[in-house]
């Protein structure tokens, strides 16, 4: 199945296919003007401050902006990019994000407490989502057939957003094992493997619950006593599960039961390039990740990257 993914993007670039994989690509200086065919680092605009990634069947990855929710899109071949999305400005941020097999990008507004589904191609708003207008933080998303899911990290809720042609907006109130406290609650998504259930990471207290989607009940992971302390975006593939330990500058990489009721940490990963990255995303044989730099005071000037680390 990568092999194949990968084959349609380079048919998709007009990129000969016999180049091979993006890790075996990125040895070798065969791009256009002799620039190296999928970098393993590349920039960001000045002032991005990045969140959130999403990749879908093509070499294209999405980041959304904190600054002004504005969407870039990189061609992960060239490493070049551009603003696909001109935001709503300053206080509606765009966090997590998901792309579709329909083209649509799922965008969680963060503080503004609000969601947008947004046109892959062409940036075109499709619709604006208000799920509250109280105080709240829509950090993240993830999608099942026929509905998307949204987490607030300050209120014990999720946001469901029918996915059809029009789409509604329910509250999915949290309830059972996950107790909100101080700091960032409920942050990264993502299904279970057997598809049945969601996953849920509780970033102030590193525990990793499995919600009914249909009743919101949450019951706490079994990882063995392990914890997922800074817990931001998560990448399901198969029953392994990456989790990105923002401020640890790690990716935990977990085995997990079909049910998604238990799991162990089998890895964790980390990277000199890392300055705290927050989501995760992946092309072929290898994970990509943004780097967020909290701990640098954000300005206009202040550069950003992204990089991709080879799966272990």
């Amino acid at each position: 199945m990568i092999r194949r993914n990968v084959l349609t993007g380079f048919a998709a670039l007009g990129i000969a296919a016999a180049v091979g994989t993006p890790e075996k690509a990125s040895a070798h200086p065969a791009g256009p003007g002799g620039k190296k065919l999928f970098p393993d680092t590349f920039d960001l605009p000045n002032g991005w401050m990045p969140e959130g990634i999403t990749i879908g069947a093509l070499p294209f990855a999405y980041f959304g902006s904190r600054a002004d929710g504005s969407i870039y899109r990189v061609n992960l071949a060239s490493g070049e990019g551009r603003v696909l999305s001109q935001g709503p400005g300053a206080g509606f941020p765009s966090i997590g994000l998901k792309l579709d097999g329909k083209g649509r990008l799922f965008v969680a507004g963060g503080g503004a407490g609000t969601g947008r589904i947004v046109d892959a191609w062409s940036g075109k708003l499709l619709t604006d989502l208000s799920f509250t207008t109280g105080t709240s933080f829509v950090n993240d998303v993830v999608l099942t057939p026929g509905s998307a899911y949204f987490t607030d990290s300050l209120n014990p809720v999720l946001y469901v957003v029918s996915t059809g042609r029009r789409a509604t907006v329910r509250n999915l109130p949290l309830t059972g094992d996950i107790v909100y406290t101080t700091g960032n609650n409920a942050n990264g998504i993502c299904r279970t493997p057997d598809g049945r259930a969601l996953l849920v990471v509780q970033s102030n207290t590193g525990l990793l619950f499995r919600v009914d989607p249909s009743t919101g009940v949450a019951r706490q992971v079994d990882l063995g006593g392990e914890l997922l302390t800074n817990g931001d975006g998560l990448l399901l593939e198969g029953r392994t599960l990456y989790a990105v330990l923002n401020r640890l500058n790690t990716v935990a990489v977990l085995r997990l039961s079909s049910d998604g009721r238990s799991g162990r940490i089998v890895e964790r990963l980390t990277d000199p390039r890392f300055d705290i990255p927050t989501t995760v995303a992946s092309y072929g044989n290898r994970l990509y990740l943004p780097n967020a730099r909290f701990s640098t005071p954000p300005t206009p000037e202040t550069t950003y990257t992204a990089v991709a680390i080879p799966k272990p």
